[in-house]
């Protein structure tokens, strides 16, 4: 009898935007998707959304669920979830927005204030999240 695999699966949806490096949209292994961090580009552009926040969590949001859906989950299964943030005093909005989105689900997070974030947004949000097998 062979030994199970553990070998990784890549996830990728036209939903969501490319990724713009050597890296995939999700990896799936051992019962859980690991998503890439997801920014505010239109998958259907390749641009990013302008505007504040409060856009831009939303095409964020949207973004990964939709990497989510691909890989067979939803907000509801979401364990860990880390958000990137240009600017600290974005919080109160972003959150307003996250909340709305996941509605019920309360996976863990982290929140972080950083230097600077790919092709200058404000946000960007990865998560990891359980998966049938």
């Amino acid at each position: 009898m062979d030994p199970p695999s553990y070998a990784p699966k890549t996830v990728a949806t036209a939903a969501a935007p490319n990724a713009i490096g050597p890296y995939s949209q999700a990896t799936i292994a051992q019962g859980f998707v690991f998503t890439a961090g997801q920014i505010a580009i239109d998958p259907k552009t390749g641009q990013v959304i302008e505007g504040d926040i409060t856009r831009q969590t939303e095409q964020v949001l949207a973004n990964l669920g939709a990497v989510l859906a691909a890989a067979g989950s939803t907000w509801k299964n979401v364990v860990k979830t880390t958000v990137y943030l240009r600017h600290m005093t974005d919080f109160p909005a972003m959150n307003d927005v996250y909340g709305r989105v996941i509605g019920d689900a309360r996976p863990a997070r982290s929140t972080v204030e950083v230097s600077g974030l790919p092709r200058g947004v404000l946000v960007e949000i990865d998560a990891v999240a359980a998966v049938a097998s």
